[in-house]
């Protein structure tokens, strides 16, 4: 079985993975099943550089909060701030402390030096400001754009002040409260405050909307699509805050559901400008429904990758990746009759896997799922790896 299964693998590359699709994807999506392993980072990087060089891809997407994102962007397209500053600014979730997106903003500024802006590379962060432990405050977002549409459009047609933006807004320790994630009643979120920003919110997209033409006129289209992300985040961050304070038993359902809700609504605006490399883990990216427990409740839900593929159909690809050994983590050589294994018993050290021709290697073989000793790791899971496009293999990961 083994000479079968290396039928079905290639070098990782931007030609063998363009071999798997029938055309070029608006949005590619890499997965990775764990977080924080800088080899992982490496090959995306590499990844993403043979996509620019040989395919024409001029963005790309991370798992990071779309504002501070911003940061990041500024600095790669025009040089604004220092590389430190940037790493420390425009990352969340500690993903600034790391070589690897270091070297991926270090050369992504290198390559648009004194490039035009049509042949720029651009980054977006597509998470919303969300941590585990809360979420942020609609101030920075829904400011934003009240102060982009205040500069431009007839003070009649705003719903609001800024100055009533700031009342109702508060004090940002109240939005940002860590007890509000296990306690529903030390949320804000529902607070006669909260729902008159909601409404707010809402005038204030719909008057970005139907000023669009004007708008872009009298700024430029990359302020406008900046101006359309603070919109939904600001509209994104009351719902999400609004169902923290909600008592019912399907509150975490709606809150990881919201999250990736706004990851793909992210995603389905940068592809607007795409075509875009997409890096987060598999579970953001995959078709299928995602589940967990949490607080001893199982919870399910559909994935932004499952949400972005519904509406792009063909345009959206993904490339779950596995793994063999994390030893650092005590996850060791997999299990012979897992994918995992299967793939694991081959020599190369990294490797892009067809699927489809896996499949037919396997024959009535029917894999076992991996069980991984360490929660930080997701293994692949055999019952769907028929809608992966295709399956990046990486033998052994060191340790960052």
């Amino acid at each position: 079985m083994v000479a079968d299964i290396k039928a079905a693998v290639h070098a990782v590359d931007a030609a063998a993975v363009m071999g798997l699709l029938p055309a070029r994807p608006r949005l590619l999506a890499l997965g990775e099943p764990t977080h924080g392993e800088d080899s992982l980072l490496e090959l995306r990087n590499e990844l993403f550089r043979q996509l620019v060089e040989q395919e024409g891809y001029r963005w790309i997407a991370i798992e990071s909060d779309c504002v501070m994102g911003l940061v990041v962007d500024d600095y790669v397209t025009s040089g604004t701030g220092a590389l430190d500053e940037v790493m420390e600014r425009g990352f969340s979730h500690g993903w600034g402390a790391s070589a690897a997106n270091r070297e991926l903003v270090r050369w992504m500024r290198a390559y648009n030096d004194g490039r035009p802006a049509s042949e720029r590379l651009r980054f977006a962060g597509f998470d919303g400001p969300l941590e585990i432990t809360h979420a942020a405050s609609p101030r920075q977002s829904l400011t934003a754009l009240h102060g982009y549409l205040s500069a431009r459009v007839d003070a009649d047609l705003l719903p609001c002040t800024a100055e009533t933006l700031d009342r109702l807004l508060g004090d940002d320790d109240r939005w940002t409260n860590p007890a509000a994630m296990m306690d529903p009643s030390r949320s804000v979120g529902r607070s006669a405050e909260a729902e008159r920003l909601r409404l707010l919110a809402d005038d204030l997209v719909a008057l970005l909307d139907a000023q669009t033409p004007g708008l872009i006129a009298a700024s430029s289209r990359d302020d406008w699509q900046r101006a359309r992300l603070y919109g939904r985040t600001a509209t994104g961050l009351l719902r999400y805050h609004f169902w923290m304070a909600d008592t019912s038993p399907n509150r975490m359902t709606r809150l990881v559901s919201l999250r990736d809700q706004m990851m793909a609504d992210n995603l389905l605006a940068v592809a607007e400008q795409g075509p875009v490399l997409v890096h987060a883990h598999n579970g953001h990216l995959q078709r299928h429904k995602s589940t967990m427990r949490m607080g001893g409740l199982p919870l399910e839900w559909w994935s932004a990758g499952a949400i972005v593929s519904a509406r792009l159909g063909e345009e959206y690809a993904f490339l779950a990746t596995a793994l063999g050994t994390i030893r650092h983590q005590g996850v060791d050589t997999p299990p012979p009759d897992t994918v995992e294994g299967l793939l694991y018993a081959l020599p190369e050290d990294r490797y892009v896997v067809d699927p489809r021709r896996l499949a037919t290697a396997l024959g009535d073989v029917r894999p076992a799922p991996r069980v991984s000793p360490w929660f930080g790791y997701s293994s692949l899971d055999p019952a769907h790896l028929a809608e992966n496009d295709g399956i990046v293999f990486v033998k052994d990961v060191p340790q960052s």
